[in-house]
């Protein structure tokens, strides 16, 4: 969504296409620009979804027993159950699909926060250990992103007077105030949201603990935040 700007000036400013609307506006000596800038940041809060199924458990393990062994693994890696671990369905905290043999499975979700790749290998391995595959990766974010894009949009508009002084350098004209200015959409790039490398989650368990240990860290895509700012400069 693009958000307009307007900064005190004696006349409201218009785009090329429609300055004959404005005579004062074209009474002014201006230049439109284009600014962009971007940053590359690594996500602090990922977001793990946890289906834990009767069917799927390779134990025959009901669903409340899964539940438990799930939960004390998560505090053996220093996870914080109680604030990181909640309930997807909050509705309900239990899904039943009936199979084709009229078989009642009792199903439950999970969303599990955790602030690095380290924490989410490890989370990974323990589900594995326990007999429960069926996980993903739902989302990642970081805990300062609005900051971020504000710091982004700053440097754009930076970017944009520096490209407006060197076009008008050889015109002998100097850049003064800005009068107006369209912040267009911030850009955030995380499709999957942060893509794992290098992390095995299904047949983990047939690892030894050698191996488990030995295996390299593992790292999320950075998220890309991208700003762009039209900026129009008042011209001496």
């Amino acid at each position: 969504m693009k958000k307009e700007i307007f900064l005190p000036v004696s006349a409201l400013f218009l785009s090329f296409n429609a300055f004959s609307q404005s005579k004062n506006f074209v009474d002014l000596p201006y230049i439109e620009v284009n600014g962009s800038a971007d940053s590359l940041v690594t996500p602090n809060l990922i977001y793990i979804k946890i289906i834990v199924s009767e069917k799927d458990n390779r134990n025959k393990l009901s669903v409340e027993e899964q539940e438990i062994k799930m939960a004390e693994a998560f505090k053996a890696v220093g996870i914080d159950i109680e604030k990181d671990l909640t309930i997807s369905d909050m509705l309900s905290n239990y899904k039943s699909y009936f199979l084709k043999q009229k078989e009642i499975v009792k199903t439950k979700e999970y969303i599990l926060k955790v602030t690095d790749a380290e924490t989410a290998s490890k989370v990974f391995i323990q589900l594995e250990d326990l007999g429960i595959s069926n996980t993903s990766i739902q989302s990642v974010d970081h805990s300062d992103i609005e900051n971020i894009k504000n710091a982004c949009r700053a440097k754009a508009v930076v970017m944009a007077r520096k490209a407006a002084e060197a076009m008008t350098k050889p015109l002998s004209q100097k850049i003064l105030d800005a009068i107006h200015i369209v912040d267009n959409e911030t850009m955030l790039n995380n499709q999957l949201q942060g893509t794992v490398a290098g992390l095995m989650i299904r047949g983990l368990s047939s690892v030894s603990n050698k191996e488990k240990s030995d295996q390299p860290k593992i790292s999320f895509e950075k998220i890309k935040v991208s700003a762009s700012v039209n900026v129009a400069f008042r011209l001496n």
